[in-house]
């Protein structure tokens, strides 16, 4: 299959572009009369002081006369900016008008731009503000046009300068064309018309520097594709433009054109690089399709234009023949392999685009606020009186505002009295939660909700056997130990003096026997979180649903009807609901033209210049807000007529569709998904606080394995010692320095601990540090003959209490038991199942003496009684 043709197309003859030509002028002197009005109105001495404002107005108007004087494009720009902002300070301070008491000896004349002999005259600063945009525009397209396009940084110096001249033209449009055509006589270059087709023209040439850019990149066809349609479309846009009243007939053929075959050159371009694409996708059929639409539209634009730049018919002519060849491979490649039906242009969808140019924002450019050009002339009465106009409409429209604000309320809780929309949206099957219930649900699924539940038993499940295994393991440690001293005690006899096991190391039985309590309590209450989740998962079940809009009940329609008026009911109730939105959008609409007006109403200019009362003038102006105030009485009135007639449809609804029922099934609902939330949160905090209680649990049984483990270690060391003191003295040796220290003494019971005076608290019993001297130190250790060496016991001095060590509360649900005193018990071990747990899942009733069995693990001594109302709190 042969590749396609992707050559830069027209990218080496499409470089012709359109600038504008700037308006001319007539010579207008500014200085004498603005001066003669500053000395009537003002002072003299204000005319003397301002005469470097008046100086600097009177140049800029001078620079603007005579292009010649800046040649350069950036020279004029500046000036122009300069001279508009000027204006604008001169607008506010001096009207110019035919008045009398005006400004009436300046008379502003300038000719079209694009039919010199067509001029325009006008006695107001309208006509001036509105040349000067235009010529803004026209000065940003000759710079972008001077830019060397054959370069990166010149196509992005010439997007620049276009899409300043995009901003010009659409700020003239916006802001001055529609006061400058009120004038006496006027040009239709500076019409609204003209300067929107002027800002889609820049535009598209903006657009066009950027497709080239985008080429010249190695940009794939897919993107290329959508920048160049684009382009298209604003030359399209600036066409359609051209070809209705006031430009039809302004504008020369060259120029219409031109913009016509740009428009078709470039949704040609646009098929061609789609074609390149689809071809890649082998899509071969809506590639002909696409090719063969940019041929039409090529030839179909040649055929309507005459007087074309021959640049600008080779591109046209390069770029078919491209397609052609394209056309001609993908017609060829289907016929023989894809046996693709072509489908016709009209059921193609529209050419993606993608615009990369907007107009340059000028409000900052062309702002007036910080020109200090005639400042002083602001009197301070001007200004309070304005300040008390903005006060009476900032009044008008704090008043209307609070009436559609309150318009808009009373509907909201009225429909809420109906449940509306929601009955309609129930009835078509749009079922939706209230917000916070909502938000509960998505949690709960988040966490898992009831499905994931079963995971985390299987945790606690898992805990407590490691737990169990440890205990087991723990044990077996003191009973391997206990059973080889039995044995040589038995072998040995009176001779075998070493203290028996069981007297050092009942404290450690003792806590182990704890952990044995403990973990029988632990798994009773994880029994009970079982049977809460087997119990309560059919009502947990509805939280598994996704949605969660499926489980609520349906709306349904009614089995049987004496008159079948069941659509026109709901049809009139929708139509209601329908006209009521309206209303509100028309106050949302309102709101915003008061605010609008608000934004746009100076009437500095009419202040300053106004002779008569104020007063007058402010009745006069404020009218102005009277039409909107209507509007919003109005609205709020039809609002309130429409809502008595929704209650009425909404009553006969309710009745068809038995909508009580409905909303009483709903509620039931509500509530079991609310009771479901609940019970699920309560299990899910109870199997948190196992997973804690286990796992604290499980560092506590580790700590006093490895007691055991040194316990032991020392152990076998000193029963290798004495099996050899006991054969040498069975084979005479004496021994008697060795026994006058004994073994009677040598080895108090592990985990003994002092008494202390006046003390209820649990001591803490913990190993000793790996870095300290083992509990079992062996005989080589001390300098001491025989074994007279008193090593430290286990508990005989306080430790630091653990990280998880649970200090006694008072008034706990469960008080210990008083008929036996417990022996004192570190809170490392015995440390709570469920730490600060108060659901009935983990309270364990507490246990009676000798209520515990003893486990098929525990050897002497037995269980202890158990004091604790549950695992969790220890004694």
């Amino acid at each position: 299959m042969s590749a396609p043709a992707s050559s830069s197309s027209s990218l080496s003859t499409t470089n012709i572009m359109l600038a504008i030509f700037e308006k001319k002028t007539a010579a207008v002197d500014l200085y004498r009369p603005v001066r003669s009005y500053i000395a009537f109105h003002y002072s003299e001495r204000e005319a003397q002081n301002l005469e470097d404002d008046l100086q600097a107005l009177r140049d800029l108007r001078s620079d603007l006369e005579n292009p010649a004087k800046q040649p350069s494009p950036t020279a004029r720009r500046d000036v122009l900016q300069s001279y508009f902002r000027a204006l604008c300070v001169v607008e506010t301070r001096f009207p110019i008008s035919p008045d009398r008491d005006h400004i009436n000896a300046v008379t502003f004349t300038w000719h079209d731009a694009f039919k010199q002999k067509l001029k325009a005259s006008q006695q107001n600063i309208h006509l001036e503000k509105a040349a000067v945009l235009f010529n803004l525009g026209a000065v940003y397209s000759q710079i972008g046009l001077s830019y060397d396009r054959s370069t990166v940084e010149g196509r992005r110096l010439a997007v620049q300068a276009f899409i300043g001249a995009a901003g010009a033209f659409a700020y003239l449009r916006d802001n001055a064309a529609a006061k400058a055509s009120m004038g006496s006589s006027t040009t239709v270059d500076v019409s609204i018309e003209c300067a929107g087709m002027l800002e889609r023209l820049m535009l598209a040439q903006a657009q066009e520097c950027v497709f080239e850019n985008t080429i010249a990149k190695g940009s794939t066809p897919g993107v290329c594709a959508k920048i160049s349609r684009q382009v298209g479309l604003y030359y399209e846009e600036a066409w359609a433009a051209l070809n209705v009243a006031p430009l039809n007939q302004h504008f020369d053929k060259g120029w219409i054109s031109h913009v016509q075959l740009k428009a078709a050159l470039f949704y040609a371009e646009a098929c061609y690089r789609y074609g390149l694409e689809l071809h890649e996708k082998e899509e071969i059929a809506d590639e002909i399709a696409r090719l063969r639409s940019g041929v039409s539209t090529l030839s179909e634009a040649k055929k309507s234009t005459k007087g074309a730049p021959p640049q600008l018919l080779d591109a046209i002519n390069k770029l078919e023949a491209n397609i052609n060849r394209n056309l001609d491979r993908a017609v060829k490649e289907n016929d023989r392999v894809y046996l693709m039906r072509i489908p016709s242009p009209s059921s193609l969808p529209p050419l993606p685009s993608f615009s990369m140019v907007k107009p340059m924002p000028m409000n900052e450019v062309l702002d007036a606020s910080k020109e200090k050009m005639f400042a002083s002339l602001v009197p301070d009465s001007s200004a309070k009186a304005l300040s008390r106009y903005t006060e009476m409409v900032d009044d008008i429209i704090r008043t209307q505002a609070e009436k559609l604000q309150q318009g808009s309320e009373l509907t909201r809780v009225r429909l809420k009295d109906m449940d509306l929309p929601d009955s309609i949206l129930a009835l078509e099957g749009h079922f939706t939660l209230p917000v916070d219930l909502k938000e509960d649900v998505e949690a709960v699924q988040i966490s898992g909700g009831p499905a994931g539940l079963d995971a985390e038993l299987q945790q606690l499940r898992d805990l407590r056997r490691v737990n169990q295994e440890l205990l087991v393991q723990t044990e077996e440690l003191l009973q391997k130990e206990a059973r080889e001293d039995a044995q040589f005690r038995g072998q040995f006899g009176t001779r075998w003096t070493r203290p028996q096991s069981s007297t050092l190391t009942k404290n450690l039985q003792d806590r182990l026997n704890r952990f044995a309590g403990n973990l029988k309590q632990a798994a009773e209450s994880d029994a009970r979180i079982e049977r809460s989740v087997k119990d309560h998962a059919a009502l947990m079940s509805i939280l598994d649903c996704r949605p969660i809009e499926s489980a609520l009940p349906s709306l349904a329609r009614p089995i049987m009807s004496l008159d079948a008026n069941e659509d026109a009911v709901v049809g009139a109730l929708k139509q209601s609901l329908r006209q009521l939105e309206t209303l509100g959008a028309q106050r949302a609409g309102l709101e915003d033209m008061l605010k609008e007006m608000k934004r746009k109403d100076d009437i500095l200019p009419k202040l300053m210049a106004s002779t008569g009362s104020q007063e007058d003038l402010f009745k006069k102006e404020v009218s102005k807000y009277d039409p909107i105030c209507e509007d919003i009485a109005q609205n709020i009135e039809a609002q309130e007529q429409l809502l008595f007639q929704i209650q009425a449809q909404n009553d006969q609804f309710s009745s068809l569709f038995n909508l009580e029922d409905y909303k009483a099934s709903r509620e039931k609902c509500y509530k079991q998904i609310q009771a479901a939330i609940a019970k699920y949160r309560e299990i899910k905090e109870n199997i948190n606080e196992g997973l804690k209680f286990y796992v604290t649990l499980q560092d506590a049984i580790t700590n006093v394995k490895q007691q055991c483990s040194d316990f032991v270690m020392t152990r076998n060391i000193q029963c290798r010692e004495m099996m050899e003191d006991v054969q040498r003295n069975m084979a005479g040796l004496s021994f008697q320095d060795k026994n006058a220290g004994g073994y009677n003494n040598s080895y108090p019971a592990v985990g003994h601990q002092p008494q202390r005076p006046n003390s209820t608290d649990s001591q803490t019993v913990s190993r000793p540090p790996h870095s300290q001297t083992p509990p079992y130190q062996p005989a080589e250790q001390t300098s001491m003959t025989g074994y007279g060496y008193h090593p430290p016991s286990y508990g005989s001095a306080p430790q630091p209490p653990p990280p998880y060590q649970v200090p006694a509360q008072h008034g706990a649900p469960y008080p210990p038991h008083q008929q036996q005193q417990p022996p004192p018990v570190s809170h490392e071990y015995g440390q709570p199942a469920y730490p600060g747990w108060r659901g009935p899942y983990y309270n364990a009733h507490a246990q009676q003496h000798g209520s515990l069995p003893r486990p098929p693990y525990t050897v002497q001594p037995p269980y202890p009684p158990s004091h604790q109302g549950g695992y969790y709190r220890p004694q």
